[in-house]
């Protein structure tokens, strides 16, 4: 199901809903240009994200920009553990919905 061939029809999408498209890439261009946070973390966050959302096409995309924008593979790598980290602890707190 997921291939990154897939994206080649990103356009065809965006001629069926030109006007939202347009919209969805300006906010997420603003989202990840630098500001106060620099680009290479807004891209390690996007990598933290995509790893919990196991979005194979995120963790591509945003895993070759944060590389572009100076991560290296240490911090890569403190970013998987990381997101580990907050998914196990997710399902740590909310395991107290089952006490009495």
């Amino acid at each position: 199901m997921y291939d990154m061939k897939n994206l080649e029809k990103l356009p065809t999408l965006a001629k069926e809903s030109e006007k939202t498209m347009k919209a969805f890439w300006a906010f997420d261009q603003a989202a990840l240009a630098d500001g106060a946070i620099p680009k290479k973390y807004k891209e390690l966050m996007a990598i933290a994200v995509a790893l919990t959302t196991q979005c194979p096409y995120c963790l591509e995309i945003h895993k070759d920009a944060a590389i572009a924008a100076g991560a290296t593979q240490e911090e890569l790598a403190e970013v998987a553990m990381i997101s580990a980290a907050l998914r196990a602890g997710a399902a740590v707190v909310h395991g107290t919905h089952l006490m009495k």
